[in-house]
C-alpha cells in the first residue's frame, strides 16, 4: 500500500517541514512531500574498469534506464517476485557494478578525474563514490580513500578491493592530520561531507530520528573543517568537489560562500544544469537534486578550482579564523613533530613471490613491492611513504608467505584480467557451479575443463571471481571466506 503524504509528515520533524517550506515556498512545497509516496528509486554504476556501460547492459539481460547525471549509471526495477536479485548475481562478485543510489552517483561523475591523477576521498565510506574514482583513474595515478571511522573504513576497503581497482590506499584518520602529511599534494579533491541527512529522509525515514538529535546546526562546523583541510591538500590548478546529501542553505550554499570568502584562491566552476537539476540558492554554478524534480533523493554539489600553477603550493594550513577541534590539531602537531611511528623499511620479494609474478603477464616493478609481516603490497607509483598515516592497505595486496610458500590475495584475483594468468577456469553466468564456487564449496570439473596442478583464477565468464588450486577434475576453493555468497 503506498504512504500517504500526511503519514510521512508526521513522521518528520516539524522544524524540518517549517524550513522546507520556506526554502521551496508552498506550491514546490506541496509537490516535494507528494514524493514520499513514490516507488523507491534504485540504482546501480557499471564498473567502467572491467567494461562499457554498454557491454554490461547486454550482458545482463536486464531492463535498464540510463541515469542523466551519471555516464555509466542505470535505474533498476526490483520486482518483489522476480528471482534477479543484484546483491546475489555472480556479476556482482566479479565487480562489474555497485549498488548505489542514483543521486550519490553526482559527486564522484562531476569530479574531473583522469588517468595519472593524484586524488583523494576524504569521507569516503562506504567506498561508492571511491570506486568510481578509482575507475576513472584506470590503473595509472594514486587514489587515496579516507574515513575517520575504522570499522566504516573496513567496508571501504572491500568495495575497493572488489572493485578491482589496483593503485589505491585506505587510510583511517582525521582530515586535518592528512593536510599535515599532504600539503598541495593531489590534483583532485572529493570531500562528501557528513551531513544532517535531509536528502535521505524519504529513502530512510530513521535518518529524521537522528537529524532532531543532530541537524545543521552540529554539522555545519565539522563541514568548515573538513572543507579547510581538503582546500590544503588541492595541488595549484587542482579541484576540490564539495557535495551533502542534505537540503540545509548552512551546510550547503553558506558552507561555499564562507569558504570562497575565507579562500580566495580559489573559484566557483559552474555545473552544468541537466533536466530537473536546480541551481544553488543564491549560488549559480552549484546544483541541487531534490526528490520531487529527478528519479533520485536530494543532493548538493558545488565544485571549486584552486587557481595557480602546479607546485607554488607550500602550506599546510591556510588560517581561516577558524581553530581545528582539539584531537584533530594534536593529530596534526604529531605530525609535524615526527612522533608517529615511520613505515617499514624496504625488503626484496621473497623468491615464491617472484616465480608466482613471473607467470602473470602484467608487468609489476619490483621496486615498488613492500613486504609488511608476511603481506606483500604493490605500492601505487610515486607513492610517498613514510608519513607515520594509520593505513588499513597500501596499494594492492599482491598474497601472503605461509609455510614458506606465497598464497594470492582475493584481491590481487579482482585486480586481474583471464587473459594474464596461465591458468583461468571460465564458467558461464547461467552455471551453477559458480555458485558453489561463491559458498566456499569445491567444484568438480569435467574432463574437458580438468586444470593441471597450481594455483587457477576461477571466472565468470571474462570476469574473475577468485582462486582455486587445481587438482585434475577438481578445485580445491580458496575464494575468501569473509566474501562468501550468502
Amino acid at each position: 500500500m503506498e504512504k500517504t503524504i500526511s503519514q510521512e509528515k508526521g513522521k518528520l520533524p516539524e522544524r524540518f517541514l517549517r524550513d522546507m517550506e520556506l526554502l521551496l515556498g508552498r506550491e514546490e512545497y506541496e509537490r516535494y512531500l507528494k514524493a514520499f509516496s513514490q516507488e523507491k528509486i534504485q540504482g546501480l554504476r557499471v564498473n567502467t574498469g572491467k567494461l562499457s556501460p554498454g557491454a554490461f547492459a547486454a550482458l545482463c539481460g536486464k531492463s535498464l534506464t540510463p541515469v542523466p547525471w551519471a555516464a555509466n549509471g542505470f535505474y533498476y526495477h526490483q520486482d518483489p517476485d522476480a528471482s534477479w536479485e543484484p546483491a546475489k548475481d555472480p556479476y556482482y562478485y566479479a565487480g562489474l557494478y555497485y549498488l548505489q543510489e542514483p543521486s550519490a552517483m553526482a559527486p564522484a561523475s562531476f569530479l574531473p578525474v583522469s588517468p595519472g591523477d593524484k586524488v583523494l576521498d576524504l569521507c569516503a565510506a562506504p567506498g561508492g563514490k571511491a570506486t568510481e574514482l578509482g575507475a576513472r583513474l584506470g590503473g595509472q595515478g594514486i587514489l587515496l580513500a579516507n574515513d575517520i571511522s575504522n570499522s566504516r573504513a573496513k567496508a571501504l576497503l572491500k568495495n575497493l578491493e572488489l572493485s578491482g581497482t589496483p593503485n589505491f590506499c585506505v587510510a583511517s584518520e582525521p582530515p586535518q592530520k592528512l593536510a599535515c602529511a599532504f600539503p598541495g599534494f593531489f590534483h583532485k579533491v572529493l570531500v562528501d561531507a557528513p551531513c544532517s541527512g535531509e536528502g535521505m529522509f524519504r529513502k530512510d525515514p530513521d535518518m529524521a530520528k537522528d537529524w532532531e538529535k543532530r541537524g545543521p546546526a552540529y554539522y555545519a562546523p565539522i563541514q568548515r573543517e573538513i572543507l579547510t583541510s581538503g582546500a590544503a591538500m588541492v595541488k595549484p590548478g587542482g579541484y576540490l568537489l564539495y557535495s551533502t546529501c542534505t537540503f540545509s542553505k548552512k551546510e550547503d550554499e553558506e558552507q561555499i560562500l564562507w569558504f570562497l570568502a575565507a579562500h580566495p584562491e580559489f573559484e566557483l566552476v559552474p555545473l552544468p544544469l541537466f533536466p530537473g537539476a536546480a541551481e544553488g540558492f543564491g549560488l549559480p554554478g552549484a546544483i541541487r537534486l531534490f526528490p520531487h524534480k529527478v528519479k533520485g533523493e536530494g543532493h548538493f554539489l558545488a565544485l571549486l578550482h584552486k587557481k595557480g600553477q602546479p607546485g607554488k603550493e607550500k602550506s599546510v594550513l591556510r588560517e581561516t579564523g577558524q581553530e581545528p577541534g582539539t584531537k584533530a590539531r594534536q593529530a596534526s602537531e604529531r605530525c609535524v613533530k615526527g612522533t608517529v611511528e615511520k613505515a617499514s623499511p624496504k625488503e626484496p620479494p621473497s623468491q615464491g613471490l617472484r616465480e608466482f609474478l613471473s607467470k602473470v603477464s602484467r608487468p609489476f616493478d619490483h621496486r615498488r613491492i613492500r613486504k609488511l609481516k608476511e603481506s606483500f603490497y604493490y605500492l601505487p607509483q610515486d607513492f610517498p611513504e613514510g608519513m607515520g598515516l594509520r593505513y588499513l592497505r597500501t596499494g594492492l595486496l599482491l598474497g601472503r608467505e605461509k609455510g614458506g610458500r606465497f598464497e594470492p590475495s582475493q584481491a590481487l584475483a579482482m585486480a586481474l584480467r583471464p587473459e594474464e594468468f596461465p591458468q583461468a577456469i571460465r564458467f558461464s553466468h547461467e552455471d551453477e557451479r559458480i555458485i558453489r564456487y561463491l559458498k566456499g564449496e569445491t567444484v568438480a570439473l569435467t574432463g574437458r575443463e580438468a586444470a593441471g596442478k597450481g594455483w587457477c583464477l576461477v571466472c565468470v565468464e571474462d570476469f574473475p571471481l577468485g582462486w582455486a588450486k587445481g587438482c585434475g577434475e577438481t578445485l580445491k576453493n580458496k575464494y575468501y571466506p569473509g566474501w562468501r555468497f550468502q
